[in-house]
């Protein structure tokens, strides 16, 4: 019997290339780095930095609640910025999505380009409650 399992929900961009949105194994979920993309339209959000931000995050929600849980039971996030000049802003987009602390560990990385031009993508880490 396999452990593994994958996570899939129409409420979150589908994948645009040969990876599942999440795979739960062992009681951990490991969600696929999600960009600003709209699930309607499968394009980027128009706006600025933070604007981006939030879409991604109402994606990553998505899938946390379609693997049975929520952005609060994530443990790791790694977010990707193509201009780490943007940190302050999402810092202050991801301190609203997530309310009080503990907050999730996290790294950020400055990369030279994402997928389809975004400006913003972020993978995650989540335990849900058992």
């Amino acid at each position: 019997m396999s452990n593994r399992a994958v996570i899939s929900t129409t409420e979150a961009p589908q994948a645009i290339g040969p990876y599942s949105q999440a795979v739960k194994a062992n009681g951990v979920v490991y969600l696929s780095g999600q960009v600003p993309f709209d699930p309607a339209t499968m394009q980027i959000v128009e706006g600025d930095i933070a604007t981006q931000a939030r879409r991604v995050f109402a994606n990553l929600r998505a899938v946390c609640q379609a693997a049975g849980g929520d952005l609060n039971q994530i443990v790791k996030l790694t977010i990707f910025l193509t201009d780490l000049g943007h940190f302050a802003e999402v810092n202050a987009v991801m301190a609203e999505e997530f309310g009080e602390p503990p907050y999730p560990a996290r790294s950020t990385v400055q990369v030279s380009a994402l997928p389809r031009g975004a400006a913003i993508e972020i993978e995650a880490i989540m335990v849900p409650r058992a």
